[in-house]
């Protein structure tokens, strides 16, 4: 697809082989990426190390967003083995299952803040560290849906919180932009993942894009990771700060 030959990448949000983050790994590998993986603990490790070997990753290492300790280990490693950082791809998202199926006013505060901490603040913390590693410039990834745009059934309270997150890489991009340090948000339709399995009437949700999308077909992780790479790519250097659909044209019907 496109060469990125030579460059390092970190991707955050593997769970198994149906994640948009490993759709994403596989892609920037195809392209001549070295791709570091983390897993999010002892539990998780089984099902994202074979991954990770499939890659060839010469770092596989746990990472907890909100454990600062392993954050500061990562990016030691990620130094002091390459030096630098060409991309960056965080594909995590998270609220307590009481809340996601809350109605929006009934979310605890408790589950509010959980969610904007994992889900958007985690983006920020990792491009913080990231940012002295991308001194000759580079491209950070996030992802976001639909639901921070318009109202989606059973999304409830994580519409507003990927609408923070789609946000803050508006305004990522403003700030990194003058460094040469692209910042995107990639919204995908309805995808089988883990993450998506939370949400209540999943199924249904997945057969309404998939009828209502002119390509009459919902995005795949290969879709994902294809545009993922593009982004990641030279051709891409001048293209920051948007929202970028891949939903099979979903996003655009009323």
């Amino acid at each position: 697809m496109f060469d990125l030959s030579g460059q390092k990448a970190l991707v955050i949000g593997i769970a198994n082989d149906q994640s948009i983050a490993w759709g994403c790994a596989r892609a920037l590998h195809r392209c001549g990426a070295e791709v570091a993986v983390t897993y999010l603990n002892e539990k998780a490790e089984p099902h994202v190390r074979p991954l990770a070997e499939q890659l060839n990753s010469p770092i596989v290492m746990p990472l907890d967003v909100r454990d600062e300790t392993q954050m500061e280990a990562l990016f030691a490693e990620i130094e002091s083995r390459w030096g630098r950082l060409d991309t960056l791809v965080h594909s995590i998202a998270f609220c307590p299952k009481e809340d996601l199926h809350a109605r929006i006013i009934d979310c605890s505060a408790e589950g509010f803040a959980s969610a904007m901490d994992i889900s958007v603040h985690s983006f920020l913390r990792l491009l913080r560290r990231t940012e002295p590693l991308m001194s000759e410039g580079g491209t950070c990834m996030t992802v976001s849906y639909l639901g921070a745009q318009r109202v989606i059934g059973n999304y409830n309270v994580m519409g507003p919180v990927k609408a923070a997150l789609e946000s803050a890489t508006r305004y990522a991009a403003a700030t990194l932009g003058p460094k040469k340090i692209s910042v995107h948000a990639l919204s995908p339709g309805p995808l089988r993942s883990r993450a998506a399995s939370g949400i209540a009437e999943f199924d249904e949700m997945l057969n309404i894009a998939a009828e209502r999308a002119p390509t009459h077909q919902i995005a795949s992780i290969d879709d994902v990771g294809a545009y993922a790479a593009f982004l990641a790519s030279r051709e891409a250097a001048n293209i920051t700060g948007d929202v970028h659909y891949i939903d099979g044209g979903y996003n655009i019907i009323g």
